[in-house]
């Protein structure tokens, strides 16, 4: 029975590997270490030197402690591996916020599908794996004819782990351009620019893949080999335990450098590409309405620190006036105000830097319910990654949506996502419902109103 699951869990912010319980649902035990670009090669690439080292490391550390009976990956999306014969990197792993990709943006314009074929909309920099792919071939024509192989992030590592080689569909279905979510097949772009033949065959995640090599088993101090087990898009993983336990309408909130919402059996909605919303792939190999803005990444911006305190969003909320608040968009091209400059209204001092918090978990979690409205979002949300424990962003949403919103207790939801594909628990995992008296909900909601007056010069819509 595979019982002790280790998920290698790779975030644009955060590296961690995990071992997951899969009859508790929950992390035993977890390592992190801060994700690495390197600037000193040909353009900035991933340092997967740097990854390969800490995984060794952290599998060996979990080794000596616990039974690991199987390993799978988890990745951030728009990311590939571009394989030679040999088996080794032919060009460095592009890091998608390179912008010397947009030098060629007009050009590849010219290829990339039809948004209403692929649901993956034109993203800026390296955030579609086409535009990549094509900036890659045009600019380093030697090293990319050596390619023999295109690998999506997760599936690089299960290659890695087994010498195995495949794609999921849940990274190809993840605004990369490459793939037909509602046909289940490449698009036209693969062929039209020669790369079909680099593709290889398409696994749905948590299948099979092969077993660890006998080097890392040695290495990594096993007394076996074990199995490992197709990977998955991040934000997909945090998609599974929801997609197994629930029947109803219910939409996923996943939080990290992006904050992801999808909507599963929403309302019926056209997708509208220039405010960041897409067609995710689920495990299942399902079309998934979804929506994103770089959440984590507009808070490191905005230096929010740790969890702001109720009595600073007691004096938040009490200027009915002119409150401190953050306007869209700290990221310029991404999220559902792409072409919006970022802003503070009302007074906020360095004095304030617990009021600053508040008003940062507060704009994030409007951001969030602008998201899920653009994709029709219905039925509970469940919120999962590091800001499912900001209890001010759940009450704000809560307030909001005017729908039910459930925390996850777990420090990384796309961990015990990606291990309960390859075993479904003996029992669900914990959410907690939250609760907020009438009097906080009226506050939030005067607030969200003041937010919307200063966004749009009025108020679109009444909560």
């Amino acid at each position: 029975m595979v019982r002790y699951v280790a998920v290698i869990d790779l975030g644009k912010t955060n590296s961690k590997v995990a071992l997951v319980d899969t009859q508790t649902a929950e992390e035993v035990t977890v390592v992190t270490q801060p994700a690495t670009v390197n600037l000193s090669g040909l353009y900035p690439s991933l340092d997967h030197q740097a990854v390969k080292a800490f995984v060794i490391d952290s599998l060996s550390q979990l080794a000596a402690d616990h039974a690991i009976d199987a390993i799978t990956v988890s990745t951030h999306g728009a990311t590939a591996a571009l394989i030679d014969a040999t088996g080794e990197l032919a060009l460095p792993v592009l890091d998608y916020e390179a912008q010397e990709v947009d030098s060629l943006r007009a050009d590849y314009d010219k290829h990339r599908p039809h948004f209403s074929d692929t649901g993956s909309p034109a993203l800026p920099g390296g955030l579609n794996i086409g535009a990549q792919l094509y900036w890659q071939q045009a600019t380093y024509p030697e090293q990319f004819a050596k390619v023999k192989t295109i690998l999506t992030w997760p599936q690089y590592w299960v290659y890695w782990l087994t010498g195995n080689q495949h794609n999921d569909v849940t990274s190809l279905g993840c605004h990369s351009d490459l793939y037909e979510p509602r046909m289940q097949r490449y698009s036209s772009l693969v062929s039209d620019r020669g790369w079909r033949s680099l593709m290889p065959p398409v696994k749905h995640s948590g299948q099979l893949s092969g077993a660890l090599v006998q080097p890392l088993v040695k290495q990594l101090g096993l007394r076996k080999s074990v199995p490992v087990y197709t990977g998955i898009h991040d934000s997909n993983a945090s998609l599974v335990p929801h997609l197994l336990a629930q029947n109803e309408p219910f939409s996923v909130v996943s939080t990290g450098t992006w904050f992801i919402a999808m909507a599963i059996d929403g309302e019926p909605v056209e997708l509208d590409e220039t405010r960041d919303t897409l067609l995710n792939v689920s495990a299942r190999g399902g079309c998934v309405p979804s929506a994103r803005f770089m959440g984590g990444r507009e808070r490191d911006l905005l230096k929010a620190s740790a969890m702001a305190s109720e009595r600073s969003l007691d004096e938040l909320l009490s200027n009915h006036t002119e409150p401190a608040m953050v306007m869209p968009s700290m990221v310029a091209g991404t999220g559902p105000y792409p072409r919006e400059t970022s802003r503070w209204i009302g007074v906020c001092t360095d004095q304030d830097e617990a009021v600053r918090d508040s008003a940062v978990s507060l704009y994030l979690a409007l951001m969030t319910n602008e998201s899920m409205q653009l994709i029709g979002s219905a039925g509970a949300t469940f919120i999962e990654g590091p800001l499912a424990h900001d209890k001010q962003f759940a009450q704000m949403l809560s307030a909001v949506s005017s729908r039910p919103v459930y925390i996850s207790g777990a420090q990384t939801g796309t961990s015990v996502g990606a291990a309960m594909l390859i075993s479904a628990p003996m029992q669900p995992p914990v959410y907690e419902l939250v609760n907020l008296s009438l009097d906080r909900r009226d506050e939030l909601i005067r607030y969200a109103t003041l937010w919307q007056q200063q966004l749009h010069g009025h108020t679109r819509r009444s909560f």
